[in-house]
């Protein structure tokens, strides 16, 4: 099984297509103002806004960056504002986040091995 798309809500697609395109994803679908699909720019993963009413806020979603720091930094100088910087976290990730235009909570992060293999991680042969 393979992750294919994930899929989050916003009211203006235009505000988060504009948003996205500048985290660098590539826009494959252009059905605006109700759905518009994105390529990542490194595998095959696609990311999709729905046209509707935010919620409360509820989704977060993460894009690894091997060049966290400076792609924040990329980020911050074309007028994306983080609410956190890069910091390292207890959980040997290290992550910035910042919000889209309809609410959703975005994390850059770097975790390398520790993405899918962390010290602690259960031994799934049981």
């Amino acid at each position: 099984m393979r992750l294919n798309q994930v899929t989050v809500t916003m009211p203006d697609l235009d505000a988060g297509w504009a948003f996205y395109c500048t985290l660098g994803l590539k826009p494959i679908v252009d059905s605006r103002p109700r759905y518009a699909r994105f390529v990542y720019p490194d595998g095959e993963s696609t990311f999709s806004l729905h046209q509707g009413e935010s919620g409360s806020g509820g989704t977060t979603v993460y894009f690894e960056c091997d060049n966290l720091d400076e792609k924040v930094s990329g980020l911050r100088e074309v007028g994306l504002r983080f609410v956190s910087e890069p910091e390292d976290k207890s959980w040997l990730w290290r992550e910035a986040e910042l919000f889209d235009p309809g609410g959703n909570r975005i994390i850059l992060y770097f975790a390398g091995s520790n993405r899918i293999d962390p010290m602690w991680r259960l031994d799934c042969s049981r």
